[in-house]
């Protein structure tokens, strides 16, 4: 995915030259088209510290209709602090546009098959979200999560409101948005929280990047298998995604996701485990 998330009917001007990518969401271009990295080969490598992995690749000019030669890294690792570290790195031969995401998603009851992440509790360093519309493409709006059923800036269950009677939550089919998240400056810091309360387990995440898309797993319908075979039902598992904001190739205001040939692109997340004694 060279552009995680989604982009308006699949088009976008850069320097005065339109571009026109794979539509694959509705009438919407949505992580990169058909073909995204997801699906990409990548090269493989072990550093000498075994606890990391590099990924590279090399996506070609117009490839699902970006421009350039884009050369991608990807490092994982783990550390000794339990967590997941992910450093992103990019470059190209052109100017182009880059949203580096990753779309895991997780189940901290260890068990997805028999619970929903309902009752999973989160808290999100965010006072607004992007409203959507019905595509789920941002307006360019940013609005106040306060008084809102997107209000987590205190721990809680993401099941608590999720299907309120709101208009963006019909929208979503429960919560599919980006937050706004607060003190953005490009350096890491801790921006989301999630307990599972029966085992205690803890994640936390911590990002380069000014916004997070929070997706409650409203479209899994049981057609696809994970580990052990287990089928992801909805709501069995959500995904907190680091990234820039959707759409931000036709939103001025967004803060920008181009790239130029003299500039290196570089994020970090870190996804980080722990049990409450």
């Amino acid at each position: 995915m060279a552009y995680g998330n989604r982009i308006a009917k699949g088009k976008f001007t850069l320097d005065g030259a339109s571009y026109t990518l794979p539509v694959n969401n509705g009438e919407n271009h949505l992580h990169g088209g058909p073909k995204g990295f997801d699906k990409a080969y990548w090269n493989i490598e072990v550093p000498a510290d075994s606890g990391s992995l590099r990924l590279t690749y090399l996506s070609a000019d117009g490839e699902m209709g970006y421009p350039g030669n884009l050369s991608v890294e990807v490092l994982y690792s783990l550390t000794d602090d339990d967590e997941v570290k992910i450093d992103y790195k990019a470059t190209t031969d052109k100017k182009t546009i880059v949203n580096l995401t990753n779309h895991s998603y997780f189940n901290l009851t260890g068990d997805p098959a028999s619970n929903d992440i309902l009752n999973h509790q989160l808290q999100l360093e965010a006072d607004n979200f992007l409203p959507v519309d019905k595509g789920l493409i941002p307006t360019g709006k940013l609005k106040p999560v306060a008084g809102t059923p997107f209000d987590f800036k205190s721990i809680t269950p993401v099941g608590a409101r999720i299907d309120k009677d709101d208009e963006q939550i019909k929208f979503g089919g429960g919560y599919d948005h980006c937050w706004v998240l607060n003190n953005y400056d490009s350096l890491l810091r801790q921006v989301a929280t999630v307990i599972e309360p029966n085992s205690g387990r803890r994640m936390e995440v911590f990002t380069t990047e000014p916004g997070i898309q929070f997706y409650s797993g409203n479209f899994l319908n049981g057609t696809v298998a994970g580990k052990k075979g287990v089928l992801y039902k909805k709501r069995s598992a959500l995904c907190l995604e680091t990234q820039h904001y959707p759409d931000s190739p036709n939103k001025p205001s967004f803060p920008s996701v181009v790239l130029s040939p003299a500039q290196t692109y570089k994020t970090t997340t870190v996804y980080k485990f722990s049990v409450i004694k």
